[in-house]
């Protein structure tokens, strides 16, 4: 019979405490330990049942490993063991002055791509709003870690869509200096 992981916890399963900071050397290094003892080519010679378990195991292992090393899937499952359920694609902020920035860096974004994307002002501008961007990025995961850590899964929460909005920003500027690149 295939060995199995007992516990349902991606904390658990690598050995880590449950909180916003995770040790990624402890993290990578059980990752690989995991991956290892339960790769499915390990049991290609045992049963059909032991083939699937293993396969399942696998998965969930990878799972468990991009939620763990994935800032918002990291808070989403932090939220989701204290029993918060929320659907964070169609969460909307409330927060006015959020919104504002948003039109703003997205307008800052469009300008860019209208403009010579040869120029090195273009570049610059570039570089500097996804400069703006990650430290903001940053700054939402700290406040996320506070909200979590007080208790206060609403904030929390609020805090994820927001990070969410920067991820996708990140992507979209990323994108573009592909495009750049290209």
């Amino acid at each position: 019979m295939a060995y199995v992981i007992t516990s349902n916890s991606y904390y658990e399963i690598f050995s880590l405490p449950v909180d916003w900071n995770v040790d990624r050397l402890v993290l990578d290094r059980r990752y690989h330990q995991l991956q290892q003892e339960f790769h499915p080519d390990r049991f290609a010679a045992r049963s059909d049942v032991d083939k699937r378990l293993a396969v399942q195991t696998a998965s969930f292992i990878n799972d468990a490993y991009d939620t763990l090393i994935t800032p918002i899937k990291r808070a989403q499952y932090l939220l989701q063991l204290d029993g918060v359920q929320s659907d964070q694609e169609r969460h909307i902020t409330t927060d006015t002055s959020f919104l504002m920035q948003q039109i703003e860096l997205r307008e800052e974004l469009d300008d860019l791509q209208q403009k010579d994307k040869a120029s090195q002002a273009a570049l610059s501008a570039l570089e500097a709003l996804k400069e703006r961007a990650h430290a903001t990025y940053n700054d939402l995961q700290t406040q996320f870690n506070t909200f979590y850590a007080a208790r206060q899964q609403s904030s929390a929460s609020e805090a994820i869509a927001k990070m969410q909005f920067f991820a996708k920003f990140l992507e979209q500027i990323e994108l573009l200096e592909e495009q750049l690149d290209g």
